[in-house]
C-alpha cells in the first residue's frame, strides 16, 4: 500500500517537477538538454550493460576508480553513467570522455523506470552510496537485475527516519544483492532496515582511494603558476548561506596577509552569478574563472565551470569544505586531502561522519566552528609554510592509510557477475 501511495504521488507531481526543470533551466540550459531521459527516453544502450549511478558530483569521482577498474579488468562489458544533475554528469564527461555512455537517471514514476530498463537492459545496477529510489530498485529486482549499493554510508538521523515507513523501505533493502558499507555502524544500519547480514559487507571508503588523473595533475600545476607567488586558499562546494561568511573570513586574512587568494567555488551552477555579485558587494576584486579575466591582482577568483574543483583543490594551498557552516552535512574532504594540503571543515560533517572520524584521529582535519575562528586559523597557515607542509602531509598520510577499499569493492562486484 504505501509503494502505492509512494508511486501514485510522485506521478501527480511529476508534471510541477519538470516545470521547475524548466525553470531553473533558465540560468542553467544543461539542465534542460536531454530532458527526455529524464523520463526513461534514452538511446538503446548494446552490449552487457554495467549501469552506475551516482547521484551528483561528488559520487561520480568516487565511482571513478571503480569504473575504470572495471574497465580493465571485464572485457565486452558497457558503462553507462547516470546521475540526477548536470554537474554530475558534467564530471563523468570530464573523467571518462567517449569510454563510458551517460544519461539523466530517470525520475522515479513506475512509467519512466519501465521505459528506461526497456531501453537499457542492464546487466547489474550499481548504486553509489545511499541512492535508493522504491521503483528504480523494485523493477531492476523484478526484471533479475543484482543490485549493488557500493561506498554505502548510512547516518542514525536517515536510519531513523527509514524505519519510520519501514513498509516502503523494508522491500527495498531485502531487493539489495550486496551491500559494501564504508563501516561497521553503516552496515549494522543496513542490517537493522532489513538487509540480510549475509549480503553486507564491510569494504571501507572507496573515497580514499581516489586518484588524480594526469591531466587534471598538469592543469593545476599551470593554474597555480598563473596566480604567481600568492598563497592560495579554496572554498569548495559552498552553498547559500556560507559565501558572506568565507568572504568576511578572507577579509581578515587580507587584513594580515594582503596578497592572499581565495577560490571561491559555489556548489551549483545556478549559483554563479549570485556569488560574484556578493564578492563585488564585499568590496573584493574579482576573476571568474569562465572569463578572461587575468587572477594575478584579482582577490578572490570565483570557481564557476563545470567539473573543476578537484583541479582547483590542486592549484591551492589551504583548502575549506563547504556545505558544512550550514546544516548541509558537508562535502568530501578527501578530495583536497589527497593533493596534500591542510584542510578546513565547519561543524556539519554527519554526511561523511566515517570519513571525518578517520581524519580527525590523526589530526588530519580542523574543524572551525564559524568564520573567525577558521580567519585565525588562515592567518597562522598563510604566514608559516612549515605548519602548512605539516598539515598537508597529516592529511594525505590519512588518505594513504585508508586506501584498499576499492580492491575489495571491484572483487565483490565481478565475483557476483
Amino acid at each position: 500500500m504505501l509503494h502505492f501511495i509512494y508511486s501514485l504521488l510522485i506521478r501527480l507531481l511529476l508534471p510541477f517537477i519538470l516545470l521547475r526543470l524548466w525553470w531553473h533551466g533558465r540560468k542553467a540550459p544543461d539542465l534542460r538538454n536531454n530532458w527526455r531521459n529524464r523520463v526513461g527516453f534514452v538511446p538503446p544502450v548494446d552490449g552487457a550493460v554495467v549501469w552506475v549511478h551516482a547521484v551528483s558530483v561528488g559520487e561520480t569521482i568516487a565511482a571513478g576508480p571503480m569504473v575504470r577498474r572495471l574497465l580493465a579488468q571485464k572485457a565486452g562489458i558497457t558503462i553507462l553513467m547516470t546521475a540526477m544533475t548536470d554537474t554530475g554528469l558534467a564530471q563523468a564527461r570530464k573523467m571518462f570522455g567517449d569510454q563510458v555512455q551517460y544519461a539523466y537517471a530517470p525520475y522515479d514514476t513506475p512509467g519512466s523506470i519501465r521505459r528506461f530498463l526497456a531501453r537499457v537492459q542492464p546487466r547489474i545496477l550499481v548504486i553509489m552510496e545511499t541512492e535508493l529510489w522504491p521503483n528504480m530498485i523494485r523493477q531492476s529486482r523484478a526484471l533479475g537485475v543484482p543490485i549493488f549499493l557500493i561506498n554505502a554510508r548510512l547516518s542514525e538521523r536517515s536510519a531513523r527516519g527509514y524505519e519510520r515507513v519501514k513498509g516502503l523501505t523494508g522491500p527495498i533493502m531485502q531487493s539489495l544483492s550486496w551491500v559494501a558499507a564504508q563501516a561497521e555502524k553503516d552496515a549494522e544500519r543496513f542490517c537493522r532496515l532489513g538487509v540480510e547480514p549475509s549480503r553486507v559487507s564491510v569494504t571501507g571508503s572507496v573515497k580514499f582511494d581516489v586518484d588524480i588523473p594526469a591531466n587534471v595533475h598538469a592543469s593545476a600545476r599551470t593554474l597555480k603558476a598563473a596566480f604567481g607567488n600568492r598563497v592560495v586558499w579554496v572554498a569548495g562546494s559552498t552553498h547559500e548561506g556560507e559565501d558572506e561568511m568565507l568572504l568576511a573570513a578572507h577579509q581578515q586574512v587580507l587584513a594580515a596577509h594582503p596578497r592572499t587568494l581565495l577560490i571561491l567555488v559555489p556548489r551549483h551552477p545556478d549559483r554563479f552569478d549570485s556569488v560574484a555579485d556578493k564578492v563585488t558587494r564585499a568590496g573584493l576584486s574579482l576573476a571568474r574563472r569562465s572569463g578572461s579575466d587575468e587572477p594575478t591582482t584579482a582577490q578572490v577568483y570565483l570557481g564557476d565551470t563545470m567539473g573543476e574543483l578537484m583541479m582547483l583543490y590542486g592549484a591551492s594551498d589551504i583548502a575549506f569544505v563547504g556545505g558544512s557552516l550550514i546544516t548541509r552535512g558537508g562535502h568530501n574532504p578527501l578530495e583536497p586531502a589527497v593533493w596534500g594540503i591542510p584542510v578546513f571543515s565547519g561543524p556539519h560533517v554527519f554526511n561523511f561522519e566515517t570519513i571525518y572520524q578517520r581524519l580527525r584521529e590523526d589530526q588530519g582535519v580542523t574543524m572551525v566552528s564559524g568564520a573567525s575562528e577558521l580567519a585565525q586559523h588562515l592567518v597562522d597557515l598563510v604566514g608559516d609554510p612549515e605548519a602548512r607542509r605539516a598539515s598537508g602531509e597529516r592529511a594525505l598520510a590519512v588518505v594513504e592509510k585508508n586506501r584498499g577499499a576499492l580492491d575489495r569493492v571491484v572483487s565483490g562486484i565481478i565475483e557476483r557477475l
